[in-house]
């Protein structure tokens, strides 16, 4: 007879998901959550900050650590992104290498990666997972797999394709068969741990990213600058989009205010839905040539300033 009192023990993990920028990280962190928690574009780096997704199987809570696309760094923020890549993978229980497949072969920032890795790893858990596999012939991915396995004993390697979501269950799988007994961390019912008016921002950046990125210089942010919620459940959400010159300005505003108007359309449609009510989004574009050097703006991204 079944002892109906006896609860099935608890599993959580932190996994850090790292890898070269856009080897489909944050794609692969939105499918294993099964929303949207982290933004995703065409251009490079475009995470700047650690982005925790947080996903439910059985007993086990997974706390998805998505971190900035780790290369070499030269600015400011590479430098504070890149850093923040590394702290992910120190706060984590497992590690997972994320690589795009379709380049066909180990693209350079992916081999620093390992090799740091394989000087860092320890005995943390650490999977490789080959991105984009329906985009690469058979033999280009068995190479690929058998030559990174040579630098580092992969724990399991996956082929997976994280925009379709194949194969990404069997990555799920083996991180709640690998996750350590204990105490779940957040709610059942969160998703991710970024704050609203933050998250706000940066839906706006995706879609200022995704209409522009390839006119547009990495150098803009976006700023939730007011919030206000209203007695009959309305948002009204003004934001600033900071660029670096009156050029890119122009490029933002587009002719007759037309670009942005189409932004701010796009970007209001997707916060009605993440927020399940109305929202008023109003969107501003202000010359800054030095905010790439402001402190503060660190800190709330969770960036060291003073990263090397």
């Amino acid at each position: 007879m079944t002892d109906q009192s006896v609860t099935p023990e608890t599993r959580c993990s932190f996994v850090a998901v790292i890898g070269a920028p856009n080897a489909g990280k944050s794609t692969l962190m939105n499918t294993l959550v099964g929303s949207k928690v982290s933004i995703v574009s065409p251009k490079v780096q475009t995470t700047r900050t650690m982005v925790r997704g947080i996903a439910i199987q059985d007993q086990t809570q997974i706390i998805f650590i998505d971190t900035p696309g780790i290369f070499a760094p030269k600015e400011r923020l590479e430098k504070a992104m890149v850093a923040a890549a590394w702290q992910g993978r120190d706060e984590a229980d497992i590690v997972m290498l994320i690589v795009d497949a379709s380049r066909k072969k180990i693209d350079a920032d992916t081999r620093a990666i390992v090799e740091r890795l394989a000087q860092v790893k320890g005995d943390m858990p650490c999977i490789l997972v080959l991105n984009k596999f329906d985009e690469a012939k058979k033999d280009v991915l068995v190479k690929m797999a058998a030559e990174l396995n040579e630098k580092i004993d992969f724990d399991a390697t996956f082929m997976i394709s994280a925009l379709h979501a194949d194969g990404t269950q069997d990555v799920m799988n083996w991180l709640v068969k690998h996750s350590p007994v204990g105490v779940w961390h957040y709610p059942e019912d969160q998703i991710n741990d970024m704050p609203e008016r933050l998250l706000a921002a940066e839906i706006t950046r995706e879609k200022l990213f995704r209409a522009l990125y390839q006119e547009l210089p990495y150098a803009l942010t976006v700023e939730t600058e007011k919030w206000e919620d209203f007695d009959n459940g309305d948002i009204m959400i003004s934001q600033i989009i900071y660029v670096a010159r009156e050029t890119h300005k122009a490029i933002v505003l587009g002719k007759g205010g037309a670009q942005i108007k189409k932004i701010g359309e796009e970007a209001r449609r997707e916060l009605c839905e993440l927020m399940e009510c109305t929202v008023h989004l109003k969107l501003f574009v202000k010359v800054d040539e030095k905010w790439l050097e402001d402190k503060e703006r660190y800190e709330v991204w969770g960036l060291d300033f003073n990263a090397k």
